[in-house]
C-alpha cells in the first residue's frame, strides 16, 4: 500500500491498480480538483492496467465528482487502461443510473 495521498489510499496490484476513497462527502471543487491532480499520475502509472475506484467509504458526491470522474475514465482509455467502479453506495449508483452513466462505468 501506498502513502495516503489527497485523500485516497493508492495500491498497485499485477492487474489492477486499486484506489481506494477516503472522505465520506466528496462537496466542493477544491476536494475535486485535489482528487484529479493526485490521480492524474497514478493513471501515468497505471498504463494499460486496469483501474478500480473504491467508494467503500463515500457517502454523498456532488455532480461535479460525476464530472471528474467521466474525464478519468476517457484518461484511463486514451492510456489504453479501464476504469471500474466498486463498494458503490446505493443511493449514488442511483445517479448513476439515472444519468445512464452506467453504460459508462463497470461498477461491480
Amino acid at each position: 500500500m501506498e502513502p495516503e495521498q489527497a485523500s485516497m489510499k493508492v495500491e498497485y496490484g499485477i492487474d489492477v491498480t486499486h484506489v481506494q476513497l477516503v472522505d465520506r462527502r466528496i462537496l466542493d471543487e477544491g476536494k475535486i480538483a485535489e482528487l484529479r491532480e493526485s490521480l492524474e499520475p497514478v493513471i501515468e502509472k497505471n498504463g494499460d492496467g486496469r483501474m478500480l475506484l473504491d467508494f467503500v467509504n463515500v457517502e454523498f458526491m456532488t455532480s461535479a465528482m460525476l464530472g471528474l470522474l467521466v474525464r478519468l475514465n476517457k484518461k484511463v482509455r486514451e492510456h489504453g487502461g479501464r476504469l471500474g467502479l466498486c463498494n458503490v453506495d446505493p443511493s449514488i449508483r442511483e445517479v448513476f443510473e439515472i444519468t445512464q452513466l452506467t453504460k459508462i462505468f463497470d461498477i461491480s
